[in-house]
């Protein structure tokens, strides 16, 4: 059997398990809390109607932002996006959206942690957090570059 021949076969194997471990996040129970609420949130006029309003405030504001505190209407554009978000945050149905989503957020990082640091103690793992933790960049004792 060549290198070639074997590397196929692990890759197969190797994409076997994904598949396998893709079925299981997608038979927990995060997921279906995530699937649960985004449905209440996708399903409530009300608060699809702020999610426009909430989307046209954005954009009225991003166009303000490419002056930024100098825009005459830049202040006022933010706090008009503040207020729509404070008030789909009165939704029981957003907050607990925003809360299933951070879940399975954290439970997806977690796993791409312990993948990647299987590989190397040194890899980045994409989160969503701005200040890494871990690997290059983190303040560790990695060498790169």
């Amino acid at each position: 059997m060549s290198v070639s021949e074997l590397n196929t076969i692990d890759m197969a194997e190797v994409l076997t398990y994904a598949y396998e471990l893709g079925d299981m996040i997608n038979a927990s129970a995060e997921v279906a809390d995530y699937l649960y609420w985004k449905q209440a949130v996708d399903n409530d006029p009300e608060i699809q109607a702020l999610v426009r309003k909430l989307e046209a405030k954005k954009e009225l504001f991003e166009e303000t932002q490419r002056f930024g505190h100098f825009h005459p209407n830049y202040h006022s554009a933010k706090d008009e996006v503040s207020a729509v978000e404070a008030e789909l945050e009165q939704f029981e149905a957003v907050v607990r959206f925003k809360a299933a989503e951070k879940k399975l957020d954290d439970l997806l990082f977690k796993m791409s942690e312990k993948i990647a640091f299987s590989v190397s103690d040194t890899i980045k793992v994409p989160n969503n957090n701005p200040l890494p933790t871990r690997g290059c960049a983190s303040g560790g004792g990695c060498k790169c570059g």
